[in-house]
């Protein structure tokens, strides 16, 4: 979002309500607005569609080590003022925590960013749609063996003040837009899924030709796909399946799992994690990343943190609560899902630091390997705790270089630790991403292909 300090209406909201403290008592108001745009098409005809508005109010209160929350959907004056209230009344509920506390201004300065585009905020819903139509026309016609699923137009508009009795008080606004295009292409046996899609800013950095074309070929490339033999081997994942494990890799380095003995890094920082070619930085100041934004959810300066440099861990995220828990200061990494929930810890903008060769120069040193173009049951595949990773997988053999056949129901297996050691190559293929990580080809030695 792209900070201010004055005038802004929601800032001011803030500003009464934590001119209400009482001695004694900490207070956070955080205030958001916005507004959202989703658009289904279907066989040229428009499935489903969403405009909606929001907007309301979080407030916290902090007495002796107890929390109160609540919130209002609206910002009438009045239910702003219960809001305050019930807060109030939640404190006695909460159960005394040595650590509770507000976040406190840091000294780290706003990164500048451009992250609001005037062009996206007037652009016409009827050009929304017609967009969403046109990607379906392109992805028909990138390939005769490919049906459409869907096409999809998504964009999000936030507005968002932070204001507290510890001194913090900012505000600021973001906006963004992506398309995205699911496909199918039957080869008699099974349906394979493909997609593709396209971010940016505003509409105007649309890629529709290249989204179409990926949705295409993620789909045809799997046809008449064959269950492989179960050997180790070297794995090359897409970039959006590594933006998918970095994101997993993201949770083992979050603050909130470190306090609860649950991260496979507790006691490793300083430690070689990684290999010397895994450089992993957390940076919401990049605008290219989708997720860019220039204040956390307490209202700090979002900061670009190295969490691993050269293979060696030197970082976790923090907000200010988890900073406290482990004798350290909060990083900028509050995250908050709107005003309906207090601040929990997160990556904001994950980025592997890229190699410098594309996705086929990392082939073509492959003797025996697969690229995996798709994963399934990520998330229940892998123990963030343990490291074990065993997901279902698909996509294309890789021998002396090249790419050969489809393949598909197999399962790569190895552990989150080694497949950090074992990486060979960061691809220099970055693609960002609507999520929080941005993607890039990455090639991973010795993993446990099951199969036939």
């Amino acid at each position: 979002m792209s900070a201010r300090s004055e005038g802004s209406e929601l800032l001011e909201i803030a500003d009464k309500v934590i001119a209400q403290a009482t001695a004694g008592e900490q207070v956070e108001a955080y205030v958001s607005r916005d507004s959202e745009t989703a658009v289904r098409v279907y066989e040229g005809n428009v499935e489903h569609f969403v405009s909606a508005q929001s907007e309301g109010i979080g407030i916290r209160v902090i007495r002796d080590g107890r929390t109160g929350f609540a919130y209002a959907g609206t910002l009438d004056q009045d239910a702003v003022a219960s809001a305050l209230a019930e807060a109030r009344d939640n404190v006695a509920f909460g159960t005394p925590d040595e650590w509770a506390g507000l976040a406190e201004p840091d000294g780290v300065d706003i990164v500048d960013q451009d992250l609001w585009s005037d062009e996206l905020a007037a652009f016409a819903t009827d050009r929304k749609i017609e967009l969403a139509k046109e990607l379906e026309r392109l992805t028909l016609t990138a390939d005769s063996r490919v049906r459409v699923d869907d096409a999809n137009y998504e964009d999000v508009a936030s507005e968002t003040a932070v204001a507290t009795t510890t001194g913090i008080r900012r505000s600021g606004r973001e906006n963004g837009c992506y398309v995205v295009v699911s496909t199918l292409a039957d080869d008699g046996d099974e349906a394979h899924s493909g997609f593709g899609f396209s971010v940016g800013r505003s509409p105007d950095l649309f890629d529709l030709h290249k989204a179409a074309r990926d949705a295409a070929d993620r789909a045809t490339r799997l046809l008449g796909a064959t269950k492989p033999t179960s050997r180790r081997l070297t794995v090359v994942l897409d970039p959006y399946v590594t933006a998918s494990f970095l994101s997993i890799i993201g949770g083992t380095l979050n603050g909130e799992s470190l306090a609860k003995g649950r991260s496979l890094f507790k006691d490793r920082l300083g430690d070689e994690v990684a290999s010397p070619l895994v450089t992993l930085v957390d940076d919401p100041t990049n605008p290219l990343a989708y997720t860019a934004t220039d204040i956390d959810g307490e209202g700090l300066a979002a900061r670009r943190n190295s969490l691993i440099e050269g293979g060696v861990l030197r970082s976790f995220v923090h907000n200010s609560y988890s900073a406290r828990r482990a004798g350290t200061r909060s990083t900028g990494n509050a995250v908050r899902g709107g005003f309906k929930g207090t601040p929990g810890v997160g990556c904001l903008a994950l980025q592997l630091a890229p190699g410098t060769r594309d996705q086929a120069a990392l082939i073509a040193d492959v003797s025996d390997g697969v690229l995996v173009q798709s994963v399934q049951g990520l998330h229940s595949g892998v123990n963030p705790v343990s490291g074990d990773f065993s997901v279902g997988a698909s996509g294309l053999l890789i021998a002396n270089g090249q790419l050969g056949g489809p393949v598909r129901e197999f399962t790569i297996a190895s552990t989150l630790q080694r497949m950090l050691l074992d990486v060979v190559e960061v691809g220099g293929d970055v693609d960002w991403l609507p999520m929080r990580a941005a993607g890039v080809s990455l090639a991973i030695r010795d993993l446990t292909m099951s199969g036939a």
